[in-house]
């Protein structure tokens, strides 16, 4: 893992042009940095002629900088009576600016104020990896992609109609305009891609010609002579079509189908919910409260990427949900023992992330933050939080009313697929939904269909216990060390959770009552004592588990013995059948983040995640490889 050194935030003295010290190079022309964006990249690219009539259009761009060609496009986009429904604008930034420097050397060009603004106020925290943004009420989506263009566009999945060639010159920068980084971008180019670039030199216009484009020379802007536009050459087919019928069926109304509802719909897709409960929110999901907040490990393993993008998206997402009952109070992830502090200490140095996102606090300061005294130090997460799930559910569901049919009370029994699609069928065969696709998020009920009975998912009962606040003390913060404990909500203060695996119990149990408050006496020794577990209540929630501890997203495969087939691509699948499951204790983060995963894969569009992230999500990794898989550290 690359830490992220953010820009410096410097200027030319004759010109007052912004500067990078790092490269000796300007971030735009000392001619008019609008006029520059609008002459090479738009025009550069026959934009907006390009977009008109489109469904979506992608553009990608090497080096975000000062966000002046977004801008400029964001303007031009929105203009367009006849723009693309949706655009997408990727953009590589190794060393992005803070938000402070950023807001203000955009207040050189008072025309994007507005547009500004709006970026500011989604402006990510500066960590390695994709930052997805939905700006324009969700029609413009930004994803920023912070860390080295050489290495991340491997990373990248998208079919991409027009690039942006602006990174710093390549005399001062030759490694964002080397041949290995032509290629890539040849890999992301959709069929009749074009580019556009400020510089001619030989060696860029050699890369670009090996790598299939077709280059031409044209009058620069301003001071400068020449201009480069290109091509792309291939005529490989479109592997990212759009679909031309969007409907969907969700099974379940937990917080994975809803999220993923709400997803469909904000894109326009027609969704048919469908739930065996009385409303969303009933099942696993049902809880008064859950923590909310990355997991980091010192290696950034894939569990510490993916927790960490679906906080950021989650917190996303609560923010656009004004009903959801969520509370960014923070939360404490306490030591376990000195050996473990001494972890936690060198992960934060080795991440270098933040103080926002992850800061090491010692016992004192930890102390404070939570309201108590501790026996340790740990990990601050000043922009974590609890969240309500069933509040989730219902946000997410009444958004879009006119496109979600919510359908509970309902028992699906039987899944068939025919001509007209995926066919949903009650016990005694009556026909309850249809539609092309169908997205399997029932949590630990799925494998209970044919089409999921070879899953390795499993249940894993959790029992959480409601204390009367009076009787508990009272924190400032969402703790976790042992087990973890809530603030008060509504009234009561959750703590939690026992875990027990192959337990079909639904009912609450004294001894799992006895167990969560035995945690937290070690946590605080005594401070629970006269608490009677007899007189607790509490929720019984029977959560889905996948073997490594990572969700389980994507198109689903037909059954094969496990190594028949060596590559998740040649894995024969059942055609539009997906899941979203094995979310385990982690629903909160998981699902805006797997929502956005499942609608960028149906409809083709540029993913949110790392390809390797990808691939480790799949369904299908299960039939690929040996049983035994090593899991992240947690």
């Amino acid at each position: 893992m690359e830490k992220i050194e953010p820009a410096r935030l410097e200027y030319l003295r004759e010109h007052g042009t912004p500067f990078s010290s790092t490269y000796g190079d300007v971030y735009y022309s000392v001619h008019g940095g609008p006029e520059q964006a609008r002459h090479v990249f738009l025009a550069g690219n026959a934009l907006p002629q390009r977009w008109r009539g489109c469904d979506r259009f992608v553009i990608l761009e090497t080096g975000f900088g000062l966000g002046l060609n977004f801008l400029t496009t964001w303007q031009a986009w929105q203009a367009d009576p006849q723009a693309c429904r949706r655009l997408h604008f990727i953009s590589i930034e190794k060393h992005p600016f803070n938000l402070a420097d950023l807001a203000a050397a955009q207040k050189a060009w008072p025309e994007f104020a507005e547009l500004a603004a709006e970026l500011h106020k989604n402006w990510p925290p500066l960590t390695p990896g994709l930052h997805r943004l939905y700006l324009a009420g969700g029609r413009l989506i930004l994803t920023l992609v912070f860390g080295d263009a050489t290495t991340q566009l491997r990373a990248l999945n998208a079919a991409v109609d027009a690039f942006y060639l602006d990174g710093f010159s390549p005399a001062r920068n030759p490694e964002a305009w080397s041949p290995f980084l032509c290629k890539a971008l040849a890999r992301l180019a959709a069929p009749d891609a074009t580019l556009a670039t400020w510089t001619v030199a030989g060696d860029v216009r050699r890369a670009l010609i090996d790598a299939e484009f077709e280059v031409f020379k044209g009058p620069g802007f301003a001071g400068k002579r020449q201009m480069l536009t290109g091509r792309f050459r291939s005529r490989r087919p479109n592997r990212h079509a759009a679909p031309s019928d969007r409907r969907a069926i969700v099974l379940g109304a937990g917080i994975a189908g809803c999220t993923s509802a709400h997803r469909l719909a904000a894109a326009g897709w027609q969704v048919t919910l469908i739930d065996q409960g009385e409303g969303p929110g009933t099942a696993a999901s049902s809880n008064i409260a859950g923590m909310l907040r990355p997991l980091p490990s010192a290696d950034d393993n894939r569990l510490s990427r993916l927790t960490r993008a679906g906080f950021l998206a989650t917190r996303a997402l609560l923010q656009s949900l004004p009903e959801a009952r969520w509370n960014d109070c923070g939360v404490l992830h306490l030591a376990r023992e000195p050996e473990h502090e001494a972890q936690q200490k060198r992960a934060v140095d080795n991440l270098g992330f933040p103080e926002d996102i992850l800061r090491f606090v010692d016992q004192d300061e930890a102390g404070r933050l939570l309201g108590r005294p501790v026996g340790s130090g740990g990990w601050w997460f000043a922009k974590g939080g609890w969240v309500q799930p069933p509040s989730v559910c219902r946000a997410a569901l009444t958004a879009f009313p006119e496109r979600i049919d919510r359908r509970f009370n309902t028992h699906v029994e039987r899944l068939e697929h025919n001509d007209n699609g995926w066919c949903c069928f009650a016990a005694d065969g009556q026909l309850i939904a249809q539609a092309p696709v169908l997205i399997i998020a029932c949590g630990a009920t799925a494998t209970r269909f044919e089409q999921l009975a070879w899953l390795p998912q499993r249940a894993a009962r959790g029992q959480v216990s409601h204390l009367p606040p009076e009787q508990a003390p009272a924190l400032q913060a969402v703790l976790f060390h042992i087990g973890y404990a809530m603030p008060e909500v509504d009234g009561s203060r959750l703590i939690g959770a026992s875990l027990a695996y192959e337990d079909e119990d639904g009912n609450e149990r004294l001894s799992d009552h006895r167990d969560n408050l035995a945690r937290l006496n070690l946590t605080f020794p005594g401070a629970y004592t006269a608490i009677d577990p007899a007189k607790l209540h509490g929720r019984v929630g029977f959560r889905p588990m996948s073997p490594d501890r990572l969700p389980i997203v994507g198109p689903v495969p037909k059954p094969l013995p496990a190594g028949t087939v060596g590559r998740l691509h040649a894995l024969p699948r059942y055609p539009g059948l997906w899941c979203v499951q094995g979310f385990g204790a982690r629903g909160i983060v998981w699902s805006a983040l797997m929502a956005d995963l499942l609608l960028s894969r149906l409809e083709g569009e540029p993913l949110p995640l790392e390809n390797d992230l990808v691939e480790a999500l799949d369904p299908g990794r299960f039939l690929i490889k040996p049983a035994y898989r090593p899991v992240d550290k947690e």
